[in-house]
Parts: C-alpha cells; structure tokens; sequence
C-alpha cells in the first residue's frame, strides 16, 4: 500500500491592516500542513505575489486601498489562466462588512469562500483547507 504524503498548503495573506495579516499569520502558521508565503496590503501587491510564487490559496480581505479584494480575486483567477500557469490559487475572502452584500460579487470573482473576520481559528482553517482541496492541492 502505497504511502499519501500530503501536501503543504501555501498562504498569501493579504490585508491592509498589519496586526490583522500577523494574526492570521500567527494563526496559520500553528498548522503543520499550512505555509504563509507572503503578505501583502492591497490588492495589487497580492497580484504582483501570486505572478511569481506558486500559491494554493490568497487569504485576502475584501475593503483595501488602490485594488480591493474583489477586484483582485478577478485579476489573480484571470492572470493564472491566461498566462498558462495551471490552477488559479483558490480565494478565501475575509471582511467585517456584510457578508450579503458582497456574496453576488464574490461569486462572479471566483472565490472559493467568504468569512467574517472575527470567525473562530477552526473556521478560517476549515476554509483554507477546504480551498486548497478544491484546486487538487491536498
């Protein structure tokens, strides 16, 4: 019987709040099958990651300067596949807002799911796994 080796799960945070990406860092990092690649404070920056590393799954909140969330879950879903760089990375949106109002818009964008910034650390890990399983990287 062949042995499954299971695969490390990398994380691009991206928040425009400090302390909120080094809590979720510290959060993720807890995890033996999870690896934050980077961080990141809008958008643009997030794009600019994800061109150059192989990423799983882009934990980004949705309210950030120069490019929101949802407009980069777009272009970052977009860019992977015109470019012909396999699988996009899977999109975990986080937000303090309403979730309602932004569901439509994050569906159109490709996000895989969407929290609530204050959801409790066994959500936000159930969703980054549940992310990264999606896209074949388990």
């Amino acid at each position: 019987m062949a042995r499954t080796v299971k695969k490390t799960i990398s994380v691009l945070i991206v928040d425009d709040q400090p302390l909120q990406r080094d809590g979720f860092r510290m959060v993720l990092e807890s995890q033996p099958d999870i690896k934050v690649i980077g961080q990141a404070g809008d958008g643009a920056q997030a794009l600019a990651i994800v061109r150059r590393t192989l990423t799983d799954v882009v934990l980004m909140d949705i309210r950030m300067p120069r490019v929101n969330g949802l407009v980069a879950a777009t272009r970052i879903s977009t860019d992977a596949q015109v470019q012909g760089l396999g699988p996009a990375p899977r999109i975990v949106l986080v937000t303090a807002l309403d979730l309602d109002d932004h569901i439509p818009a994050a569906a159109a964008a490709g996000v895989h799911d969407i929290l609530y910034k204050d959801a409790a650390p066994e959500v936000l890990l159930e969703a980054i796994r549940g992310a990264a399983a999606s896209n074949g990287n388990e």
